[in-house]
């Protein structure tokens, strides 16, 4: 595996980060949450970054995981 993180989503709601990162996991894939929410209210977004050589897998796989 490379050593370069790659943003590859972002989303509002923590759980479907966390879903997301487990779904990626489940396939041998280390995904990292990074939280730029503003704590107090809310707002923003949390990012999912995977290593350069799972972009494209992981990408394919959040996918499927929206469209089901």
């Amino acid at each position: 595996m490379g050593n370069d993180l790659i943003h590859i989503y972002s989303v509002e709601k923590a759980y479907l980060a966390e879903l997301i990162k487990q779904m990626l996991a489940d396939h041998n894939i280390r995904a990292f949450l990074v939280n730029k929410q503003d704590s107090a209210y809310k707002f923003g977004e949390i990012e999912v970054f995977v290593d350069r050589d799972d972009v494209i897998r992981a990408k394919m796989l959040i996918q499927e995981f929206e469209d089901n």
